[in-house]
């Protein structure tokens, strides 16, 4: 389940009018990252196609060229994809331990339902992705379920507003970190490269959505508002920057 926080693109006290003119929508579909024949060495160094359709069809008869990034370039892909899958595991079971605590509230139970299916959806997505390039996946996996679960339990146990107020800060973060990555990748031209940017662009977008959300359902009216957001972004940026080495 995240490095610096979005430092052009949105701030929790922004009016939705600024978040409107520096985030961009995309298309609502989501490209599969299914392919029948997976790589066969390390990620990001050989010549392959993704197929974004989804079915088991052959590739085209024009192979796409292979990715011809330098080493550094390779470890910031894979340190990426990693970081991706921890982090929306992270979210994954906040919103669990969010539902487990809020989930019959008429009223909240919905919205974290909402939240929390969206979240399964790219934690399945970052899944293919991290099989797919053989990306080694975070050590720490159960160590942020228990984090997570924990960190959504307990903020949703201290009200409504602080439930919110987790969500607002956590996805602050996680916005952030998606729009460093997008900037990341606009340097490199690849048909690969450019699926990718798309799913982290759609997945940043809702991820600003989810802070909207909590926003507008009181997340700044929880006790101790600063000081509990500040706590949780700290925690939020140590989990990310763990999650890239270990």
């Amino acid at each position: 389940m995240a490095t610096a926080l979005q430092s052009a693109v949105r701030r929790t006290f922004l009016p939705r009018q600024c978040y409107t003119l520096v985030t961009r929508s995309i298309s609502t579909s989501i490209p599969s990252w299914h392919t029948s024949n997976p790589p066969s060495t390390s990620a990001f160094s050989t010549e392959h196609s993704i197929d974004t359709t989804g079915s088991d069809a052959s590739p085209s008869n024009s192979p796409v060229p292979p990715l011809r990034l330098s080493k550094e370039q390779r470890e910031l892909l894979e340190e990426m994809i990693r970081v991706d899958q921890a982090g929306e595991l992270g979210a994954n079971w906040i919103y669990r331990g969010q539902y487990a605590v809020l989930g019959s509230d008429k009223k909240v139970g919905p919205l974290l339902q909402h939240m929390w299916d969206q979240e399964k959806h790219h934690l399945k997505v970052f899944d293919g992705i991290i099989s797919q390039y053989r990306v080694r996946p975070t050590a720490l996996r159960p160590i942020w379920e228990m984090a997570g679960f924990a960190l959504g339990a307990g903020t949703a146990l201290m009200g409504k507003e602080a439930a919110m107020a987790c969500t607002e800060a956590v996805e602050t973060v996680i916005g952030g970190h998606y729009n460093d990555q997008l900037r990341e990748l606009l340097k490199i031209d690849h048909p690969d490269i450019a699926e990718l940017r798309k799913i982290v662009q759609q997945f940043r977008d809702e991820e600003l959505e989810h802070l909207e959300t909590a926003i507008e359902h009181d997340a700044q009216k929880a006790p101790q508002h600063e000081l509990l957001s500040n706590a949780i972004k700290q925690g939020c940026k140590a989990a990310i920057w763990i999650s890239s080495k270990v």
